[in-house]
């Protein structure tokens, strides 16, 4: 199907790593079908992190192994260098590696200052070219920290071009809490589009504001192709207070195709994925 733009579901990762329930893994296996049935070609699955931390993510490997082939892009979550060796030792497709443009925001999430995280995220875009596998990097808290508030423009515009240097797919810029503001959002993205050019750049925002909507169409008028979004809005993060779920992939995929820009993504197909979903969350199985 033609596409204009390009969602990235992240919902069977992010929007489930903070829900209290634990889904089994043949009933993720069964979300991340659906989603690719409604038009997802690229799924965040899991994320290879400490099952202590994230228990909601514990069967990242089990996971992989129960999903069935597909020319989807399969994307797994990684910190550092052991969950790197995990999801390519179970065969991801693409991994999705991290840094932190807040320094508080990094000691909290990875035990690493921006710069570190900066350092840690090259080292890995290396393993993964090595082993012969894409990789991407999200800058996180890219507009703001719940830790030490604001987050200069410049600092976040020098760690992703940096950042490129290192050979990555894509550089994704992500308000982690929900604070941004579309004005913010045109200025910072033009910014960071015309400082890795021609890298792509991908957006991830939360709804925590009700702005959301506005920023990813903003966004896509400073240019950027490529957009987070997680089935019926799930999701947040266990490191930020305060942050509430992604945009959801229904309401960001309406936006699109009433605006005439093709997603490539079953509106009606998807809207019954997020009742189903919902029911299983609700329930707790």
């Amino acid at each position: 199907m033609e596409r204009d733009v390009e969602i990235v579901e992240v919902g069977p990762r992010d929007g489930l790593q903070t829900e209290s329930v634990q889904l089994s893994t043949a009933t993720k296996v069964e979300l991340i079908r659906k989603l690719e049935a409604a038009g997802a070609r690229r799924v965040e699955v899991a994320s290879f992190v400490n099952p202590k931390v994230v228990p909601q993510m514990a069967d990242a490997e089990a996971l992989l192994a129960a999903l069935p082939r597909s020319d989807t892009t399969r994307i797994g979550l990684v910190l550092n260098e052991r969950g790197a060796q995990r999801a390519l030792a179970a065969g991801i497709g693409q991994l999705g590696l991290v840094c932190a443009a807040s320094d508080a925001f990094g000691l909290k999430n990875q035990g690493k200052t921006g710069e570190q995280s900066l350092e840690m995220a090259l080292r890995l875009l290396a393993l993964a070219r090595h082993e012969g596998r894409p990789a991407q990097v999200t800058i996180s808290v890219a507009f703001g920290c719940p830790y030490s508030g604001d987050v200069p423009h410049d600092r976040v515009v020098e760690y992703a071009r940096r950042l490129a240097d290192g050979g990555p797919a894509e550089i994704a810029l992500a308000d982690t809490i929900g604070v941004a503001a579309p004005g913010e959002v045109e200025r910072l993205v033009r910014r960071v589009i015309e400082a890795i050019r021609p890298l792509p750049i991908r957006v991830h925002f939360h709804d925590t504001r009700a702005t959301g909507i506005a920023n990813v169409w903003a966004a896509y008028g400073a240019g950027a192709r490529s957009f987070d979004a997680s089935i019926g809005g799930l999701g947040g993060c266990p490191f930020a207070p305060g942050a509430a779920g992604n945009v959801a992939t229904g309401d960001v995929g309406y936006m699109f195709e009433r605006s005439r820009i093709r997603t490539g993504l079953d509106l009606a197909q998807l809207g019954e994925v997020a009742g189903w979903l919902r029911k299983r969350v609700r329930t707790q199985e």
